[in-house]
């Protein structure tokens, strides 16, 4: 991070506004919602400043800047139109240690001023950093549109509740799981619809039911199987991504990219639990047997797979597993690798004049070997995409010619796809795994053999930036 993003209360603290114009009035607006004394050093005041200061609603020194004005000051703003000014400005407020902020100058700011959308008590500040304030006030429309008003309300009264829930249900995991159901549930909707009192009542019962509950963390445990997409973070579900804010723990393997797992909830604890070939951190089993007993502690696991976790993401074996132990889960899918990899490479995995059919294998070796229906897979008119088939490439693509596929037939290896390592190597099957091996192309990768791979020249559209 460029900056610490902090929220500071400064009811009733002296600020020093330097300048009187249009500008320095909507910081001066800014600060005193926020409840701060402000005194504006200007020698004129536009009409809304000079509104202010004649009902004495801001002090205002009728003067060139000089250092007195940042005496008693908590914070400071200059929003002066003339450079130097705000450069002295910034330079004796950093030497009295005073948190400074120039207007549109990142480079003279100790703090800057984000876009704000205000539900208070919910405040939600947008920022790039100095970078392109259009942009960020383009970040908070996104946001206000996103955010009902009504999530002021719903704060103040998790407020007025906030105690009594503490006292009544002692035990952190029951108290945090009380208030997801409360924030997201009926509750929450009698809110955004007005009717603050029936959601008072509504959670005094609530709060009542689950004091006399108690703590009873078998009957509270879940796991969530959820796939985490190809890599890229965009292409998360929004399933995937509640549920990832609100699990406990998280088992997750080497396919799920640093930028996903940062969207985990950021105090849940992570355990890698990862399978590569011949380096298993824990053999599937394990993996099973770990989340039975994390659910079985009243933790809410989220099992973060790559891609989807029921194509060749062993999801299954694990559900069934739970299923039998009696753990709830969900399962929300994720994009696989074969429909990310396709559309990142600009190859569609069906098109009525190149392919009327697509299947899925997996390139595991057994015993030296590829034991798959070579006969099934050679047929004209069909996409095959095989998952880590890298190793093996060159038996894969030696066997489907022996079986009955042309030489000549367009082929493609996936590298990372859809995130800036992204690299695609395409030739067919006499001389595809030449090519790859001269690329010296690594895991994950995704293979994709049919006539559809002549298409990419065309259909490219993603250009990883390195």
């Amino acid at each position: 991070m460029d900056y610490l993003p902090i929220f500071l209360d400064i009811k009733g603290e002296p600020c020093a506004v330097i300048g009187g114009g249009e500008v320095a009035a909507r910081k001066v607006a800014l600060l005193r919602a926020a409840g701060a004394r402000v005194t504006v050093t200007a020698p004129d005041l536009c009409p809304a400043l000079a509104e202010l200061a004649a009902r004495g609603e801001i002090a205002h020194c009728a003067a060139p800047f000089s250092e007195a004005a940042l005496d008693g000051a908590a914070l400071v703003i200059a929003a002066t139109d003339d450079r130097t000014v705000n450069a002295e400005v910034s330079r004796l407020a950093r030497a009295r240690r005073l948190p400074v902020n120039v207007v549109d100058d990142p480079e003279l700011c100790s703090f800057i001023m984000p876009a704000i959308v205000d539900r208070s008590p919910v405040v939600i500040a947008a920022s790039t950093g100095g970078a392109s304030p259009v942009l960020a006030r383009l970040l908070r429309a996104k946001l206000e549109a996103a955010v009902p008003a009504a999530f002021g309300e719903l704060a103040k009264l998790a407020r007025r509740f906030r105690a009594r829930v503490r006292e009544l249900l002692p035990d952190g995991a029951q108290r945090r799981a009380f208030w997801e159901r409360t924030l997201q549930g009926p509750i929450a909707e009698l809110v955004f619809s007005g009717r603050t009192h029936e959601a008072e009542a509504a959670l005094e019962r609530g709060l009542a039911a689950a004091a006399a509950q108690g703590a009873d963390p078998v009957a509270r445990g879940e796991v969530y199987l959820v796939g985490a997409g190809p890599g890229n973070p965009e292409l998360l579900t929004i399933a995937a991504l509640r549920l990832m804010q609100q699990a406990d723990v998280v088992l997750y393997d080497n396919l799920v990219s640093k930028e996903v797992l940062e969207l985990t909830r950021r105090d849940a604890r992570r355990i890698y639990v990862g399978k590569q070939r011949a380096n298993h951190t824990l053999r599937q089993e394990q993996i099973n047997a770990l989340m039975v007993e994390l659910a079985k502690q009243g933790q809410r696991v989220l099992r973060l797979k790559g891609g989807d976790p029921y194509v060749f993401g062993r999801g299954g074996e694990e559900i069934e597993t739970l299923a039998a132990a009696g753990i709830r889960f969900e399962v929300v899918p994720g994009i696989t690798a074969a429909n990310a990899a396709a559309a990142y490479a600009g190859i569609p995995l069906t098109h009525r004049e190149h392919a009327h059919s697509c299947v899925f294998v997996t390139g595991h070796l057994k015993d030296g070997t590829m034991d798959l229906d070579w006969h099934g897979l050679a047929r004209p008119k069909q996409t095959i995409v095989i998952y880590m088939g890298l190793l093996g490439l060159e038996a894969l693509c030696r066997q489907l010619i022996a079986h009955g596929l042309a030489e000549d037939t367009p082929a493609a290896v996936v590298q990372q796809a859809t995130v800036p390592q992204q690299r695609v190597v395409t030739g067919t099957l006499r001389d595809l795994a030449a090519r790859v091996a001269e690329a010296g192309l690594r895991p994950p990768t995704l293979v994709i053999v049919g006539d559809v791979v002549r298409l990419r020249e065309k259909l490219a559209w993603y250009e990883p930036q390195r």
